[in-house]
């Protein structure tokens, strides 16, 4: 089984990937994390890209494609794969199809996590964790227990990532519909998108998911 997980960020699609993965023993390919892996790694390909970044340019789809192709080759066939935030263009998803016929796979389901952006941003911009044992908390869906402490080891310290403002979750969606627009008509002429409400609670979204996968 081989499936895309489409979403802005935000959505879910690490914390969905991470139940496919525990459920159905299937492998989540997020091309960042596969990039920092093969850089850290120093791989041929890995190689490659840091000279890439060193010059501060974006790695290009050679190389991500490059990262996929081994990744899978070094899987196995039995083994199905998750593709988290691959691909984002139609060249890409074009080059995806050409990888996974390579490798005598084919692509079974599209599966995008719909949002609503307002909720989405209240989704994000709630978000903190303790500063001291990494806690996730949030706002108005899931607080401390006593204001100012941490459930979980007392500490008094919170954090918040910097990049969990309302300006920077709007500007991230309206990136999302711009490269995801493109990719998703070829994928609805095979017949294999399928929404799901990502707004809904974490088990209602993977027993979506799992209905889908049959």
């Amino acid at each position: 089984m081989n499936i895309i997980l489409l979403g802005p960020p935000g959505a879910g699609k690490g914390t969905q990937s991470a139940g496919l993965v525990e459920r159905h023993g299937m492998k989540q390919l997020s091309t960042g994390d596969m990039l920092r892996a093969a850089v850290k790694a120093q791989t041929p390909v890995g190689i490659k890209a840091k000279a890439v970044m060193d010059r501060g340019e974006l790695v290009s789809d050679e190389i991500v494609s490059d990262l996929i192709d081994a990744e899978l080759e070094a899987m196995g066939a039995e083994t199905g794969a998750i593709f988290d935030g691959y691909p984002r263009t139609a060249a890409q998803a074009d080059s995806l199809d050409e990888i996974l016929a390579k490798h005598g796979r084919s692509l079974d389901h599209v599966i995008e996590l719909g949002v609503d952006e307002d909720a989405l941003v209240e989704r994000i911009t709630g978000r903190f964790s303790c500063a001291n044992c990494g806690a996730l908390y949030h706002d108005t869906a899931n607080p401390t227990s006593k204001e100012g402490v941490c459930d979980n080891c007392g500490n008094t310290e919170f954090k918040r990532r910097p990049d969990d403002n309302e300006e920077t979750v709007r500007k991230r969606m309206q990136e999302y519909r711009a490269k995801t627009a493109p990719i998703l008509p070829g994928y609805e002429a095979r017949n294999i998108v399928t929404r799901v409400d990502g707004m809904a609670a974490i088990d209602e979204v993977a027993g979506a998911i799992d209905a889908i996968l049959g």
